[in-house]
């Protein structure tokens, strides 16, 4: 039974609409950013991407590429105690979907949310907040696939949301999706959403 959703993507899919989406209905979200936020304002640094990479590079050197994920088991183990279905949203390593997976196997369920490249590029270049222009988004996606390990969950991911319409479509294929994972959560009660 399915009991953690972790929603994966490059920046600029739409993670953060899904997870919002997910966490509007109910759902208590997780965000493993969130951990190096934290030790971002423990240093007494502004949070700023430039600052939140290097924190999230060091801490990684020095504890594991899977450091958020472990950090992060407590929180998740105690949220599943008020809760049957929990939504992470920053699962970016390989090595942190492996400790995740061994961890609760079967009970997590990863979604990946796919945008083409020149559309993801766009919404970066446009969005409120830290837009990108194109050659930094460019940059970003390397750095990432290859620093931080973030195609393995993607590759991995046992479902994989197509998002290259407006929201409102984005919005129909999650509930759809949520409908049938409910029923599994949930076999006895209506749909939630």
């Amino acid at each position: 039974m399915v009991k953690i959703i972790a929603i994966v993507g490059m920046s600029g899919s739409g993670k953060s609409v899904v997870a919002g989406y997910l966490n509007n209905n109910g759902f208590p979200l997780i965000h493993f950013g969130e951990i190096i936020i934290r030790e971002v304002e423990k240093r007494g640094l502004a949070i700023t991407p430039q600052n939140e990479q290097i924190v999230r590079e060091e801490i990684r050197q020095k504890y594991g590429m899977d450091v958020c994920a472990q950090l992060s088991l407590p929180i998740i183990k105690s949220t599943l105690l008020e809760h049957q279905l929990v939504v992470i949203d920053g699962l970016y390593s390989f090595s942190e979907y492996k400790t995740l997976k061994k961890e609760f196997k079967d009970e997590l369920l990863v979604i990946a949310i796919f945008t083409p490249k020149s559309l993801r590029y766009e919404r970066l270049t446009f969005r409120q907040e830290r837009p990108l222009k194109i050659a930094e988004a460019e940059k970003r996606d390397f750095m990432e696939i290859e620093g931080i390990e973030k195609g393995g969950p993607i590759a991995m991911a046992d479902i994989t949301i197509i998002n290259d319409g407006n929201q409102s479509q984005l919005y129909r294929n999650l509930q759809s999706l949520l409908a049938e994972i409910l029923q599994q959560v949930y076999p006895l009660t209506p749909a939630r959403l």
